[in-house]
């Protein structure tokens, strides 16, 4: 695992419904982020994207900010590669595949360039949120091609 990367396994509980009605089917909740946690080190955003099967969103990487990934539906191949001179785990590059029915919030660290492939004939819907808000004039966003080859990802190997 990528130095400073955290990964918190989320609980789904099955919610409880107000009426009496018998053909009511609750849903079901999850706490994903806790102010107490220590996950984040300030709130700057929280952000939700769409994308579509097949897509591949990478690479991008922050000087300043941590991002905090949480897929709430689809199939998602998150990858990550750290960029970061002293981090004992530089170049580096790990994989992390998630979805609805294996919740998980992901801590993604300065430094560390991601990414993502949307997998299955399902959209991802993708929240995300991070220690500082975007600022369109100075974005905090180094861009990285999706087939760089110093980070040498093979996106095909997952369809």
């Amino acid at each position: 695992m990528i130095e400073g990367v955290k990964i918190k396994e989320l609980k789904v509980h099955q919610d409880i419904s107000d009426t009496d009605d018998p053909m009511e089917k609750p849903g079901h909740l999850m706490e994903v982020l806790r102010a107490d946690e220590g996950l984040m080190s300030k709130f700057g955003q929280s952000i939700f994207t769409v994308a579509h099967p097949g897509t591949i969103k990478a690479f991008h990487w922050h000087k300043k900010q941590d991002d905090l990934w949480f897929v709430a539906s689809g199939k998602a191949e998150i990858v990550l590669h750290d960029l970061r001179e002293d981090s004992e785990t530089k170049g580096e590059t790990q994989t992390i595949v998630t979805d609805e029915s294996n919740p998980q919030l992901i801590l993604i660290p300065v430094g560390v360039a991601h990414g993502y492939k949307v997998l299955g004939d399902r959209p991802v819907s993708l929240f995300y949120h991070t220690t500082e808000p975007y600022n369109t004039e100075s974005p905090d966003e180094e861009r990285l091609p999706y087939d760089d080859p110093k980070i040498g990802y093979d996106w095909e190997k997952s369809k």
